[in-house]
């Protein structure tokens, strides 16, 4: 058998929470032909107008709000989950980022380097499908194996959305806080313009084409970002027992003026307010690792606007992290 290693890859984080390393990580991130699908000279445009000369302060405030003495929560949460899973297996496991540091190339050349190492696993740690992250993520891998004419075999994890020990894993990590009294729970899974998913439909003419097209089987599914994302709520609040009346699916991270996928976790939060719902548990499946957009996006800003529009609490369930059970299911997928 030939030796194995495997490659963890998520977004990444910018080196620090100031103004300069966040310009960096901005532009390197919106500057990716998969995140912004426009002719590269009209991304440049928007970035370097539209984006850099204000954006990197905002998000620089919004880092350091949730910046730790050991750096940014999505690094050190990835290595802590790195560790656990090294501890489990009998080959090499690397961690990269797609963007900042470490590179999935930097990376990719340390794995490579090692004895007798002929093939990597490689886990976009990414449950659904889109080409701003998953695919961004492997045609980035690819880059460097054949930049680097590294005599390594890339064997892909695919997202895993409704995989069976997947969804048990998330369960498992939010039953101590599904088990204190609330009154709704908000998926709230991380937003994508409505053109990626037509722009990934192999068909052409089956996603957003109704309002049911999610239900409707297609092979369009593979690549859906939006089926995805309802078909792992539907696996999860059929193990958890949620009934209907007491969950709400939104997406959040809206930018710039493109259409995106509806309704917002903002507009559903505030709503529930309205509605006079009191108590709020917010978990975002889209992540498997808290980050700006769980810990300062919805903790401390989204429960600004709920308790604002007439809520009481507002409550964030941690992401799977280094949970027991998901270093388990990692490790076993690893095995097999």
């Amino acid at each position: 058998m030939s030796k194995r290693a495997v490659l963890l890859a998520n977004l990444g984080s910018p080196d620090a929470p100031e103004e300069q390393p966040v310009r960096e990580y901005l532009n390197q991130f919106l500057m990716d032909p998969y995140v912004i699908q426009l002719p590269w000279l009209l991304r440049r445009l928007i970035v370097s107008l539209f984006v850099l000369p204000k954006r990197p302060k905002d998000s620089a405030e919004a880092y350091a709000s949730i910046w730790t003495e050991d750096g940014s929560p999505l690094i050190t949460l990835s290595v802590e989950l790195q560790k656990l899973l090294q501890q489990r297996l009998d080959m090499p496991v690397g961690l990269a980022m797609r963007y900042g540091n470490p590179s999935i190339e930097s990376q990719l050349l340390v794995l490579a380097q090692q004895k007798d190492i002929e093939e990597v696993l490689f886990i976009p740690l990414y449950p659904h499908y889109a080409d701003s992250t998953v695919t961004t993520s492997v045609e980035e891998a690819k880059r460097v194996v054949a930049k680097h004419q590294l005599n390594i075999k890339l064997n892909v994890l695919p997202p895993f959305y409704q995989q069976p020990d997947y969804i048990q894993a998330l369960v498992d990590s939010t039953q101590e806080k599904l088990s204190h009294d609330y009154d709704h729970v908000v998926f709230s899974y991380h937003g994508l313009p409505e053109l990626h998913l037509t722009k990934a439909d192999p068909t052409g003419k089956h996603c957003l084409q109704s309002t049911d097209c999610c239900d409707k089987p297609s092979e369009a599914h593979a690549t859906c970002y939006r089926h995805q994302v309802l078909r792992t709520t539907q696996l999860f609040v059929e193990k958890a027992g949620i009934p209907a009346e007491k969950y709400s699916i939104a997406f959040q991270s809206r930018l710039g003026r493109a259409k995106w996928l509806e309704p917002s976790t903002s507009d559903t939060l505030e709503n529930l307010a309205i509605k006079g719902v009191k108590r709020v548990l917010v978990l975002c499946p889209a992540f498997v690792t808290d980050c700006l957009e769980t810990l300062e996006e919805i903790e401390i800003a989204g429960k600004e606007e709920f308790i604002a529009a007439g809520g009481e609490s507002l409550e964030l369930i941690p992401c799977l992290n280094s949970h027991p059970a998901w270093v388990d299911t990692l490790a076993n997928w690893c095995q097999q």
